[in-house]
This record gives C-alpha cells, sequence and structure tokens, in this order.
C-alpha cells in the first residue's frame, strides 16, 4: 500500500509542477530573470581627468537586470574601485570591443586608454554602496548606488 501511495505522488510530481497556474513570473520572457522584459539600461559612467563620474547617483531595484557602459576618454589612466558593489550583483558579462568576458567576481577595473566597457549584471544584494577612482577625495570622483 505505502508503495502504491509513492508510486502515485512521484507520478504526480511532474504534472503538478506543469498545472501551476498563477502568474507570478513579472512577465519573464523563456529566460527567466534574464529576459529583455527585465532589462534596464543604466546612464553612463564617464571616466575623464576632473570630470565626475555620473550626473546623479543609480537607485537599482533586486531581481533586475542591469547594463552600464563605462566610457574613459583616455585623457589620464583611470580606474574604479568598488569591491562591495562587485560583490553585491551578478555580472553576466563584460564587452570590451566586442569581446565577451564572462567572470566570476571583479574587484576594480582600470582605462590605460580611450575606450568603452559595458557590464551586465543583476542587481541582488540590498544596501548602498559605491563606486570611486582610487586615491581621489572628491565626491565627483564617486558614484553613490543603492539596491532596493
Amino acid at each position: 500500500m505505502k508503495k502504491t501511495v509513492l508510486a502515485m505522488m512521484m507520478a504526480a510530481l511532474p504534472f503538478g509542477a506543469m498545472a501551476d497556474d498563477d502568474d507570478d513570473d513579472g512577465g519573464f520572457g523563456m529566460a527567466g530573470i534574464l529576459s529583455a522584459s527585465n532589462k534596464q539600461d543604466l546612464p553612463p559612467i564617464t571616466l575623464s581627468a576632473g570630470e565626475p563620474l555620473a550626473d546623479a547617483p543609480l537607485a537599482l531595484k533586486s531581481g533586475t537586470y542591469y547594463e552600464i557602459e563605462i566610457e574613459a576618454d583616455g585623457s589620464q589612466e583611470l580606474a574604479l574601485v568598488g569591491s562591495e558593489f562587485f560583490r553585491a550583483i551578478w555580472i553576466d558579462e563584460i564587452v570590451i570591443e566586442g569581446l565577451e568576458i564572462r567572470p566570476l567576481g571583479l574587484d576594480s577595473v582600470e582605462f590605460d586608454e580611450a575606450g568603452t566597457m559595458e557590464i551586465g549584471f543583476l542587481a541582488i544584494k540590498p544596501g548602498s554602496y559605491s563606486l570611486r577612482v582610487p586615491g581621489s577625495t572628491g565626491e565627483t570622483q564617486r558614484l553613490e548606488i543603492s539596491i532596493e
């Protein structure tokens, strides 16, 4: 008897998963949370000697996929550090001149010359973070980021 009940339960498992009629997927497509309907483009970060990194702080939502471009004008060798922020997100890919990099983690990025880097990531851990130019003290050389 126990074996029969267990066999019936095991047989019903796949159908129970398929019978879920709740529309709680947020409108995601086949790619789930990585679907285009869950993607947002962020304003670019600009690396230029003496210029602000961005016009305003970034407010992100946990569970949303973002793409951001980091643009360097080559006026100076500049980097961005933000290990706490990079640990609060999952980086899908970094694209540099058509080359796609899929890192396990990131601590900082640096531009030795002019160029553009695009980072695609999923915001995960709520909190307040920042990206900054190392060795700088000015507020314009720091980008505040919050994940809600």
